[in-house]
């Protein structure tokens, strides 16, 4: 079968089709014929969470269907339609452990199914898990537009709350209008603080998603109500260093923490899947949560689909159809 590949050096990552075999199930695993698989910035930041010197399967998430499954898999059997965090899912089977596999509901296509779970269980962990944000509470999104952030806007409207998110397109901002953006704020600067305070009757927000980095974490700091959280889930910026403000930290209670799969445990894994799944899928079910696709491009255009994701052309999710 067909698999892409990633070649890291110190600085960059080369991209690499290889012929490989195809890989037999364990006890716990099904062997699933990927039908689209979700592209995640993550996956190409050099000293982030891809290590240099390395080499690994691309692709964190994707969809399709069951061809074979373990002798002690008991939920799934072959022909069903699944997606999940299926590590090296870009390529034409990819082995998917049944504890993160979730089955796919009947209202999504393949590019939607496979360009959902990443992104839309670290939004859920974000805002629900470690979060804390209910209904009529004000979340700020850095880097709104991004596939992370857009998930966080729509999770966060499909509750009941309201949304700041910041951006430098206002032509992205306007087109998230669309999907229940409050307030859009034109800048890639931290320079919002004035702007949030205003929203919000002067009493800040509750939760603050960064995807952008330590240039704008002392922003997000102030931006911060009593008790707020915040939660950071990206560096775009490649700025890895900020300073903490200790007297608000003190004073307003605040909760800082990060969401990252990397170091979780197999365990944690699961149990994160089943959440999303109890939370979050009856909301995509019933169409009040759906993924937002920006483009999808072929099997064979993967460095293209980079391309478009590190120019930050991309609105949503970036698919790759296999």
């Amino acid at each position: 079968m067909r698999a892409w590949w990633m070649n890291v050096g110190d600085t960059d990552a080369r991209l690499e089709l290889r012929e490989t075999p195809v890989p037999q199930p364990g006890p716990r695993q099904m062997l699933v014929r990927v039908r689209a698989a979700g592209l995640n910035r993550g996956e190409f930041i050099v000293g982030g969470l891809v290590k240099a010197g390395s080499s690994k399967a691309m692709g964190i998430e994707g969809a399709g269907e069951v061809v074979q499954v373990g002798s002690e898999v008991t939920r799934f059997r072959a022909g069903d339609r699944v997606m999940g965090r299926f590590p090296g899912a870009l390529a034409e089977q990819v082995l998917a452990d049944e504890a993160q596999a979730m089955a796919v509901p009947a209202n999504l296509s393949w590019e939607e199914a496979g360009g959902l779970p990443t992104t839309y269980m670290v939004a859920h962990d974000m805002l629900l898990l470690q979060g804390g944000l209910q209904a009529g509470g004000w979340l700020l999104v850095t880097g709104v537009s991004a596939g992370v952030g857009v998930a966080a806007l729509q999770i966060a409207k499909a509750i009941g709350a309201r949304v700041i998110g910041t951006s430098g397109s206002r032509e992205k901002l306007e087109k998230l209008r669309a999907q229940g953006l409050d307030v859009g704020l034109c800048t890639r600067r931290p320079d919002f603080h004035a702007q949030v305070m205003d929203a919000t009757g002067g009493a800040g927000v509750n939760l603050v998603v960064n995807n952008v980095g330590g240039s704008v974490f002392a922003e997000c700091v102030r931006c911060l109500a009593f008790e707020g959280r915040l939660a950071t889930v990206g560096y775009v910026d490649k700025v890895l260093q900020a300073e903490i403000d200790l007297q608000a930290l003190h004073a307003k209670r605040l909760v800082l923490f990060g969401v990252s799969q990397k170091m979780t445990s197999p365990a944690q894994k699961a149990e994160g899947t089943q959440r999303f799944v109890q939370d979050m899928l009856p909301l995509v079910a019933s169409g009040k949560l759906r993924p937002l696709i920006d483009r999808r491009f072929s099997f064979d255009d993967v460095p293209a689909a980079r391309a478009r994701m590190e120019a930050d052309a991309h609105l949503g999710k970036i698919v790759i159809a296999v």
